[in-house]
């Protein structure tokens, strides 16, 4: 029983170690986080998804799979939080700012850490996929069901992300067996390796840079999130069959905390951005509690 404690414990401890000292960096000094930002969405997680598609193995059917488990999970976790929300009588911005940070989970700063130490690079593979069908989805439709917008600008908005062209470079790559010439293959892979600290990184100081407030609302949304989201993918997973592997990914991506994507989407179309802003941070800090349980749940330890 020992050993299968620190098994769990080991797969999120080293993220936790990161996130605690971007912290404590954020905390001593001033650094200036939108360009860090900017360097992870437009350099970084481009290059991660290009090298992690240029070198997949993983099948087209598990890619299709993994898209539509996300698809459903995201779509329930909608119609969920809408429904509590309804049913507690929540104003129009609280009911917003509870759909996006019930529907939205870190999956890219938090999500690809946490699986690459738990399940390995095969693991990662799958992870990709999963980030991959979150910003398609999400950036396609959450936009639309906050503000109300149509679902054409919401594709617009997705064909402008570097992610998405970073996936369709890797992807023709592997698809066609094109070698990259003068060792650009090994640039990138070191490239991609920055992606992960540097995330987990920025994701300390965001948190430094807030207040730690645990009220009701906090408590409960934060859940709903992390254990609501796992249950409902445990859920869908089984419903279509997926295989292991591509069911303990799915659960775990979909066990992560807020995205800071959650806050940004109510900030600029509509909601409670101060409950938000809480909600992100304590759902972060609650995960590393909860995680380990959903990890020794599920038995994505190697």
């Amino acid at each position: 029983m020992i050993e299968i404690f620190f098994s769990v414990v080991s797969a999120v401890f080293p993220v936790g170690c990161i996130v605690f000292i971007g912290f404590i960096f954020g905390k001593n000094f001033s650094i200036d986080e939108p360009t860090l930002s900017k360097l992870a969405l437009y350099v970084l997680f481009p290059a991660l998804l290009t090298d992690i598609m240029y070198r997949t193995t993983i099948s087209i059917e598990e890619a299709i799979g993994i898209f539509i488990a996300f698809g459903l999970t995201y779509l329930l976790l909608c119609l969920i939080s809408w429904g509590i929300g309804k049913r507690l009588g929540f104003s129009e911005s609280l009911h917003k700012s509870l759909l996006a940070t019930t529907a939205l989970p870190n999956s890219g700063n938090m999500g690809l850490p946490v699986i690459l130490f738990a399940l390995g690079e095969v693991g990662l593979e799958r992870a990709v996929i999963y980030l991959i069908s979150w910003n398609i989805i999400v950036f396609s439709t959450m936009p639309a069901i906050i503000k109300g917008g149509g679902f054409r600008s919401g594709i617009i908005f997705t064909l402008k992300l570097p992610i998405i062209w970073g996936m369709i470079l890797g992807l023709t790559l592997n698809i066609l067996g094109i070698e990259l010439p003068l060792k650009l293959d090994d640039g990138l892979h070191l490239l991609r390796g920055a992606t992960i600290p540097i995330s987990l990184l920025l994701m300390g100081i965001q948190i430094s840079k807030n207040r730690f407030q645990l009220g009701t609302y906090e408590l409960g949304a934060s859940l709903l999130r992390l254990l609501g989201g796992a249950f409902v993918a445990y859920l869908v997973g089984k419903v279509l069959n997926l295989e292991m592997l591509d069911l303990q990914v799915l659960v775990l991506q979909s066990a992560m905390p807020c995205a800071l994507t959650s806050f940004l989407m109510v900030s600029e179309f509509g909601g409670d951005v101060t409950i938000t802003s809480k909600v992100v941070v304590v759902s972060t800090l609650l995960s590393f509690l909860t995680l380990p349980i959903v990890l020794w749940a599920i038995g994505a330890t190697s």
